[in-house]
């Protein structure tokens, strides 16, 4: 195992503990929503959020307690977006992760109020961690609701489902998802590199790495809905067809789909050449994120 993948699962456990702690306890009352919310986010997921927000710390000096802290609320965010995405007024899919959804799990009204509350617990996450300087939680706190809102992810999973079944140009489909999957990818990079010390060249620079690993996110997503099967995403294969919505593999096709992965992964590399060693976790993530198979 190289040091890349011993670190992967060393932030991943470590995000695991930490989330399981962030989150209200099993069977707490309201038991059920409390449950639920657990359900929704213990357990599974590639966990690509923490990881960019260590990735990003490790560069910028910061701690990784408080690289905990950030990446548990961009974590909570990211799956309170899933929860909501899978029902039946939005992509309607019935497995996430290899199991049921959540509206499929527990039920609808559920799922609603999961998404609800696991929206509001990064915030008290983020709040809530006195032992990082008040102004360094005024940051991750204005990032994170960015990120978040209609000018970010909300924004781009409405532009989104305004255009199931509808065409939409190159250019189009890059905003959208800029703001639907970029968005809180750049968030988490961010963050990580706010916990600790950083100027605003870097910051520059780290928006760069951010632009094209955003975007190579979704591409790769694209070609991965064509061309896996449901068994290895965990969520059902085919879905954008399916839905008829735009993607990059329709627009494109799937080998300049692949190019245009390729370039982006290159370009990620390129905005982190001035960073010497302090950047291998982060050029280590660029690869994973457009070479995973899942």
């Amino acid at each position: 195992m190289s040091a890349f993948e011993q670190w992967v699962q060393a932030i991943a456990g470590r995000t695991e503990a930490a989330l399981a702690a962030a989150l209200p306890p099993a069977g707490q009352l309201p038991g059920r929503l409390h449950d639920a919310m657990r359900y929704a986010v213990l357990g599974g997921g590639k966990r690509v959020r923490p990881l960019l927000v260590h990735a990003a710390g490790e560069l910028s000096g910061a701690t990784a307690q408080a690289c905990d802290t950030a990446a548990c609320a961009v974590e909570l965010i990211h799956a309170y977006s899933l929860v909501h995405d899978d029902m039946p007024c939005m992509d309607d899919d019935d497995l996430r992760r290899g199991r049921p959804t959540v509206h499929k799990a527990y039920d609808e009204a559920t799922a609603l109020l999961v998404g609800d509350a696991l929206q509001t617990q990064a915030f008290v996450v983020l709040a809530g961690n006195e032992a990082l300087a008040p102004e360094i939680r005024a940051r991750l706190v204005a990032e994170l609701a960015r990120a978040s809102g209609s000018a970010g992810m909300a924004g781009g999973q409405a532009i989104d489902l305004y255009h199931v079944g509808r065409s939409m140009s190159l250019d189009e489909l890059e905003t959208m998802h800029r703001m639907k999957t970029g968005a809180l990818l750049r968030a988490s990079i961010r963050m990580g590199a706010l916990c600790g010390r950083i100027d605003q060249d870097a910051l520059a620079l780290l928006d760069r790495y951010a632009a094209a690993v955003g975007l190579a996110f979704q591409v790769v997503d694209d070609i991965l809905d064509v061309t896996a099967d449901t068994a290895t995403l965990g969520k059902t294969a085919g879905k954008d067809a399916e839905n008829d919505k735009p993607t990059y593999v329709s627009l494109l096709g799937l080998d300049a789909a692949r190019e245009l992965a390729a370039s982006l992964r290159q370009q990620a590399h390129e905005a982190l050449a001035g960073f010497g060693g302090r950047a291998a976790w982060l050029a280590g993530m660029a690869d994973l994120i457009v070479l995973r198979t899942h």
